[in-house]
């Protein structure tokens, strides 16, 4: 797997003042910040490549935060995500990068306990299929969810009504190197942005898609609510690097 990918773009409107002068990534979580807690899960699973993809309004930021990576003992490339087109658009900005290998790609907002490396070692038993992580919740209707049977992924609902299932899809993905012609073909949603979920399903249909759930708590820090939720849980156990 050549390349990982952190996705850390996003306006954080839904964090109110707190994002007017900055990426929501860049607040704290426990003692760093947001994005320091992908970028210690890939480096803590020994990768050494990683391609962080922002807007245009804060990436400075982050290269001034994180530099080469040097300091983190990786290398960091930067790609500007120019408009909020979606996470299968910001995907795709990593095609150069990925060079026909696969991509492992990290939300960076989520804020997990697991380490990374049990999740790499099963996804590698099927190279050619996608991989989606999952977590049960309490409270699927306000995310992707997926309908299971067994331990097979039969399809993904975004934010449904009535659950098929109480297993969230989390913002840790593992795409073959095919991600990229498949995104080329995909439509605008109503909200006018390339979906994740399309992607997905797109390898379900196919039978390509396995899946991993996650044992440790899990949580994106999207919100003012999610962002108080994450700091308790890492003062209470610290993640797994």
């Amino acid at each position: 797997m050549s390349i990982r990918v952190i996705l850390a773009g996003g306006k954080g409107t839904r964090m109110g003042e707190l994002t007017r002068v900055t990426n929501k990534h860049l607040l704290p979580v426990g003692a760093w910040p947001m994005v320091y807690h992908p970028l210690k899960k890939l480096t803590g699973a020994g990768v050494q490549e990683i391609l962080l993809v922002s807007g245009t309004e804060h990436m400075g930021d982050f290269v001034e935060l994180l530099g080469s990576g040097r300091d983190h003992n990786c290398r960091l490339t930067y790609r500007v995500q120019d408009e909020a087109g979606g996470i299968a658009q910001a995907l795709g900005l990593a095609e150069h990068f990925c060079m026909g290998s696969r991509s492992l790609v990290l939300l960076g907002d989520n804020i997990f306990r697991d380490s990374l490396i049990p999740l790499l070692e099963k996804a590698n038993s099927r190279p050619d299929w996608a991989w989606i992580g999952l977590k049960q919740v309490p409270d699927p209707g306000r995310y992707g969810v997926a309908e299971l049977k067994g331990d097979q992924v039969m399809g993904i609902e975004e934010k449904p009504e009535n659950p098929k299932s109480d297993f969230a899809v989390v913002g840790i993905y593992i795409y073959p190197p095919d991600v990229f012609n498949l995104i080329k073909t995909l439509k605008p949603s109503r909200r006018n942005e390339l979906e994740i979920t399309d992607v997905n399903n797109h390898y379900i249909k196919q039978g390509r898609m396995g899946c991993f759930s996650l044992d440790g708590y899990w949580t994106d820090a999207g919100t003012l609510d999610s962002l108080d939720y994450s700091n308790e849980l890492v003062r209470k156990e610290p993640p797994r690097f």
